[in-house]
This record gives C-alpha cells, structure tokens and sequence, in this order.
C-alpha cells in the first residue's frame, strides 16, 4: 500500500465535522493510487480508486501529498511550485485544511 493511500485511509478519523460545516463534496486525491473522500452530512468515508463525480481532484506526488496533509508542505507553494495539480472547485481545495485535524495523521 502506498504511503498516500495509508494517510487518504486515515482521513475519516481525522474529520474535522465542524471545520467541515455544510459541506458536500467529493476530494479525488491521485496519487500513485488513487482514491477519494466523500463528504457529507458532517461525515468523511474514505474509498480506493476513481470517484464517478468529483468536486476538486488533487494530483500529487505521494511523498508531496503526506506532507501537505501533515502540514509540513504549504499548499499554494505547492501549487505555485508545480507539486501540486487541481481540477475543479478551487475554494473547495483551499477550504481542505479545516477538514481535518493534520495532529491525527501523524
């Protein structure tokens, strides 16, 4: 299993349902295997593979995306710097950090 696909697995349980208010989305994150977190109703499941309708889909590097989510990489230097291609809603990305609680993916 890839290291990403080991953090996207952990992101349920990091949840932030209030950082997450209102919120019904789904995050397709590729990685080097790919897979999804689908936001609704103030819950987060985590799947493997490609989501038939997403809302923002992130490509990253495995190793660029752990860091991310940790908080160990910035996301719009990310961006800027090319690690880090969107598809989609935008604002959405921008919002992912209240998303989840990066201290329980450690």
């Amino acid at each position: 299993m890839s290291v990403a696909l080991d953090l996207i697995k952990k992101l349920p349980a990091a949840f932030n349902a209030d950082g997450a208010a209102g919120t019904n989305a789904t995050i397709q994150f590729n990685t080097s295997t790919p897979a999804y977190v689908a936001i609704a109703n103030g819950e987060c499941t985590a799947s493997e593979g490609t989501a038939a309708n997403s809302d923002v889909t992130i490509t990253m590097e495995d190793d660029d995306f752990v860091a991310l989510m940790k908080g160990e990489l910035n996301g719009m230097t990310a961006f800027m710097t090319g690690k880090l291609q969107l598809d989609g809603d935008m604002m959405l990305a921008q919002r992912m950090p209240a998303f989840f609680d990066a201290s329980k993916l450690a």
